[in-house]
């Protein structure tokens, strides 16, 4: 039998923590268990009636089953160039500025396969998405974490990127409102980090998902002033607007680092399924109260998981947004692995350990607010009983 010989980009990445960790909570469930999962940040509930019927109306569309553009329907760029324009105050063209993704993880790997050669650097946020890192590692480029303290608020410390080498840094990723602790950026945070990128040479990206989840003041990074520079922005429908298995985002920027995108987006598909683009323009075209009453159900759910976690004794930021709640464990569960197993084999409730979004979430758990009032109940009088 011939010996199967992997990549070695393979060696330097592990398998997706939810991947590996949903098994175990499937296989829990076939042996009889009532499971309830807090852990996903996979929205609950269903999109806009007015999407669903732009999705149902498409079908029967001429061309509707055909292969689509590569930089998607011209009426979905425009609508998100609207969107941007309505709700930030960001003007950007249609036609050079925007990219029409399959979701922004997509995006994710798009962008470092354009930007980035092995032996490049990259700037990523601890805690933060695990995938930037993952990533960074699948092109050979090497993570280097900044570190965001709670003490400020999970901005980064500008002095100690000052006393950073960066020579090799191609790429820095930043992420507000902030995944996993629920932080905003404070008001000169963008401002500083475009100047400072800049100042190297650095690509900057935010990742820009949570804007809308209990979020009074919506923000994007770009600005008329760096629309021609090193800016992107990666913007998503999944979370805010219910569309997450539809696989739906954008970036958004400086029309070269977009080309550059699409250079490898073109030979990666052959284009978005038609339906799912008209859904997303019906989808960017809601107003104000779309996110009202969409906020109305999670700030419900979020006093609910409040109340969860002082059960469990953990203390919690009130200021925080987005569709976590980021706990700080007591001195009586240090290890937040330990904490979450022990949660789930004895009370049968999966939450996430803050360990798999870096070294600075030791001592954390989250919970998403991806689960009904009722089932955060049930959690509490487990606990309870």
């Amino acid at each position: 039998m011939t010996k199967l010989v992997f990549a070695q980009r393979l060696e330097q990445v592990q398998e997706y923590y939810f991947s590996k960790k949903l098994r175990e909570v499937a296989q829990m469930r076939e042996q009889g268990h009532r499971i309830l999962n807090m852990g996903i940040g996979s929205p609950d509930l269903a999109p806009h009636p007015q999407v669903i019927e732009a999705l149902q109306q498409s079908l029967g569309q001429e061309n509707s089953h055909q292969y689509q553009s590569y930089q998607g329907l011209p009426e979905l760029r425009q609508a998100a160039a609207d969107f941007y324009q309505r709700f930030y105050g960001v003007g950007l063209d249609p036609n050079q500025q925007i990219l029409p993704l399959m979701g922004s993880k997509e995006g994710i790997m798009h962008i470092s396969m354009a930007l980035l050669n092995p032996g490049d650097q990259v700037l990523i946020p601890n805690p933060g998405y695990p995938t930037y890192a993952s990533v960074t590692k699948i092109v050979e480029a090497e993570p280097v974490f900044y570190e965001l303290e709670a003490s400020q608020n999970w901005q980064p410390n500008f002095d100690a990127l000052e006393a950073m080498d960066t020579t090799r840094v191609k790429l820095m990723w930043v992420n507000y409102p902030h995944m996993p602790t629920g932080a905003l950026n404070q008001k000169e945070t963008y401002q500083k980090l475009v100047e400072w990128t800049s100042q190297r040479g650095i690509v900057l990206v935010n990742d820009n998902p949570y804007s809308f989840i209990l979020n009074e003041d919506p923000q994007s990074i770009l600005s008329p002033d760096n629309l021609q520079g090193h800016v992107l922005e990666l913007n998503s429908l999944s979370k805010s607007s219910n569309m997450a298995g539809w696989r739906v985002g954008f970036v958004c920027g400086a029309q070269p680092l977009i080309n550059a995108v699409l250079k490898v987006k073109s030979n990666m598909d052959s284009g978005m399924f038609y339906g799912l683009q008209k859904g997303a323009i019906a989808a960017l075209q809601l107003d104000e109260n779309w996110y009202a009453q969409l906020n109305d159900i999670y700030r419900k759910r979020r006093a609910k998981v409040w109340q969860l976690a002082e059960v469990l004794g953990l203390s919690y930021d009130p200021q925080a947004v987005g569709m976590f709640v980021w706990a700080r464990l007591n001195e009586k569960h240090p290890d937040p692995e330990t904490f979450i197993d022990e949660l789930l084999h004895k009370h049968h409730i999966f939450i996430t350990p803050g360990t798999i979004f870096g070294s600075q979430g030791q001592g954390y758990v989250r919970f998403s607010l991806c689960v009904s009032e009722a089932l955060i109940d049930e959690a509490i009088n487990r606990l309870r009983s």
